[in-house]
This record gives C-alpha cells, structure tokens and sequence, in this order.
C-alpha cells in the first residue's frame, strides 16, 4: 500500500473484497462460524476455480504453481 498514484496502491486487495461483496453479500451471520466459512469457501473458490484474464485465463494457483522467475545469465 502506497500514496494514491503508487504502483503500490491496493487496488488488487479492493478488487478481491469488491468481488467477495458481491459473491457472499453483505448479509449478517447467526454466528462467527458461519461467516468464516462462507469467507474461506469464497477464498477457495476464487482460488481454484475462478479464470483470471490478467494470469492468462488461469486460476491464481496455477498461475502460481507455473510461475517461473527469469533467470539472469552471468556475463
């Protein structure tokens, strides 16, 4: 997180929060439980199902599970 104009600015995290409003609504829990459950099954689901244009149509884990960094050649 950075100054409004930063390459470090928190739009990647207000995206995720944006789409976890809409998903799971904004509604209110009988218990605290119930409310973490619903949070990590929208977590495992954006995760491991959810196509993302911005890794190439690929679920953040497998985008992650292929990621290889570049590799600098020595001179």
């Amino acid at each position: 997180m950075g100054r409004v104009g930063s390459c470090y600015d928190d739009a990647v995290a207000e995206s995720f929060f944006a789409s976890l409003k809409a998903e799971i609504g904004t509604k209110v829990w009988a218990t605290r439980a119930e409310a973490r459950r619903a949070v990590f099954a929208h977590i495992n689901y954006y995760n491991g199902n959810r196509l993302h244009s911005t890794v190439r149509l690929r679920t953040p884990y497998e985008a992650r599970v292929c990621y290889r960094p570049p590799v600098a050649l020595a001179a």
